[in-house]
């Protein structure tokens, strides 16, 4: 079987050739862009699993760069920068990132955060392989696990890979409570970090996708000091 293509989007030639390196060695194959634009253009022409994609760039930066994504794909994007407070991760995230890492970064991490990420999205893309009901329907809403189509009163709904794994854990567990923990570590597969507010960021953006009135949800209810549900 094939191996996943990665697309690494760096506009630092030494940063692109090492990260290809470690992806390389783990059989992984990959196309490399020095920009935002360039990236775009491989896009439309390449079969990619998996987006590395860097903020600071010149022509079109990391965070436009995934906006423009967005607006037609769910594949992947690790977010890459220099950058580490708390508003930088936030607007990667909001602008559709699935992950984020900074720069002085450890391979070995980012190696382990691609291999967690291509999980899932061929998880969520083996059609076929599961013995789950395929359509969840919830008032006006529509989840179907098999094409991931999310429609909201017959509009169909673009959510990245992470946004569809969150609302299908709360509709498919319907009146249970998901504290910021439990969503993390079902989600993401890793141990949670209490100052980490990624989970509230992904539930802000699936609101605003899905919600009339995201400031008044109808379908994920907050549960204060608790956590998260989709009530029955």
């Amino acid at each position: 079987m094939d191996k996943e293509t990665i697309l690494i989007v760096d506009d630092e030639k030494e940063i692109r050739d090492l990260i290809e390196i470690y992806l390389k060695n783990e059989g992984y194959n990959t196309v490399k862009a020095s920009d935002g634009m360039e990236a775009l253009n491989i896009l439309n022409s390449t079969d990619i699993q998996l987006i590395i994609l860097d903020i600071m760039m010149p022509k079109l930066d990391g965070i436009h760069a995934c906006m423009k994504i967005r607006e037609e794909k769910n594949t992947p994007i690790i977010m890459l920068s220099a950058k580490s407070e708390d508003m930088d991760k936030i607007m990667g995230l909001t602008t559709g990132a699935d992950d984020y890492i900074t720069k002085p970064f450890n391979p070995l991490e980012l190696i382990a955060r691609v291999k967690s990420q291509l999980r899932r999205y061929i998880k969520l893309n083996n059609n076929g392989q599961s013995n789950k009901t395929n359509t969840i329907e919830i008032d006006d809403l529509m989840i179907d696990t098999e094409t991931h189509e999310i429609k909201v009163e017959g509009k169909l709904i673009r959510l990245t890979p992470r946004e569809f794994e969150i609302l299908e854990l709360l509709a498919r567990n319907r009146g249970k409570v998901f504290s910021i923990e439990n969503i993390y570590e079902s989600v993401w597969g890793e141990s949670f970090i209490q100052s980490d507010n990624t989970v509230m960021v992904h539930i802000r953006k699936i609101r605003e996708k899905i919600e009339q009135n995201p400031r008044k949800p109808k379908y994920i209810k907050t549960v204060w000091g608790v956590g998260y549900k989709i009530e029955k």
